[in-house]
């Protein structure tokens, strides 16, 4: 029972890789995870500086209470530190749900199936690809289910508030996946409508955009060696023109005892055609390579560098140490 609980309450958080058990009697786990990760990084935009920046962290409290013995009800509470003057502090996850042997299915503040969506090893410097705007939301329902070998899921917002004068936004993403041995592949749909957001240079901030894509991924396990790859098609319409996104990713690394060697490749291109008439294109192709350094089986600290042909990018860096718990 207890191994049961431990799965569905990691299941229903969907990004805990580490945690500490608070409390566990009478059919009720609580279980605490966090993490924290500053880097000192260089990016590719024009005339940019090196700076400190805090990339990432987060707090969440998880429970899983057994109802019967085919049946649990599951929780999530969730805090992000952003990076900023203000050092603001916001609730990012709060979910209800039940999960058993059939699944998972959550109700809340809670990341979409898209947020798993890419298969790039990089830190910071993978480059524009795949990007499907908005992977989370405050009114969403998600369902997973794993059985080992095949794993399914579906997720979705109905009319959440955009900031807009006149539309909410509705957004629908599932996956499919299957293992075979150590060969892993799945596909990942999104179609949401009125989704603020911005890509590339073709729309500008807060944009309200109707998306609809695939992306296409696949995971091979050779021992020591990891290789992967993704194909992926975003199409993003609003009233000044619609863009047309192919996206594509390789990626491999090899692990040396403790030390993980990767490297990538992100190819973009863009077509944006203006209802006035217009058209442009965008091409990029990023590379990328890091070493990790896993220093506990709770600590690492990496360095990557980057490159990408983008018109005035700069040569991108960065170091970073994260610790989870």
């Amino acid at each position: 029972m207890k191994k049961t609980l431990l799965a569905l309450a990691v299941l229903a958080a969907g990004s805990a890789q580490a945690g500490i058990n608070l409390y566990d009697a009478n059919g009720v786990l609580v279980d605490l995870t966090g993490a924290a990760e500053v880097q000192f990084m260089q990016g590719y935009a024009q005339d940019s500086n090196a700076e400190l920046r805090l990339d990432d962290g987060d707090l969440q409290l998880n429970t899983t209470i057994a109802l019967s013995n085919q049946l649990n009800a599951v929780a999530g509470i969730g805090f992000s530190f952003d990076d900023n003057a203000d050092s603001k502090v916001s609730n990012d996850k709060l979910f209800v749900g039940l999960g058993g042997d059939f699944g998972t299915l959550t109700f809340g503040r809670q990341l979409l199936i898209a947020d798993d969506s890419g298969i790039g090893k990089d830190y910071e410097l993978g480059g524009d690809g795949l990007d499907f705007v908005q992977a989370e939301g405050n009114r969403a329902i998600k369902y997973v289910f794993d059985n080992g070998q095949f794993y399914a899921g579906i997720s979705g917002i109905v009319g959440e508030d955009n900031d807009s004068d006149t539309t909410d936004t509705d957004i629908i993403d599932g996956r499919l996946g299957a293992r075979f041995g150590d060969f892993d592949a799945r596909v990942y749909l999104y179609s949401g409508s009125d989704v603020k957001g911005s890509f590339t240079s073709f729309f500008g901030d807060g944009s309200v955009l109707d998306i609809d894509g695939y992306n296409l991924e696949a995971e091979y396990y050779m021992g020591a060696i990891a290789l992967s790859a993704s194909f992926g098609q975003v199409e993003y319409e609003d009233n000044t023109g619609k863009v047309e996104a192919d996206t594509a990713a390789l990626a491999g690394s090899y692990t040396m005892d403790k030390t993980t060697f990767a490297l990538g490749y992100t190819y973009l291109n863009a077509d944006f055609k203006s209802t006035a008439g217009g058209k442009d294109s965008e091409d990029a192709n990023t590379f990328y390579a890091n070493v990790t350094e896993q220093l506990h089986s709770n600590v690492k600290a990496y360095a990557e560098i980057g490159y990408t042909d983008v018109d005035d990018a700069e040569f991108g860096y960065v170091v970073g140490m994260e610790v989870i718990f």
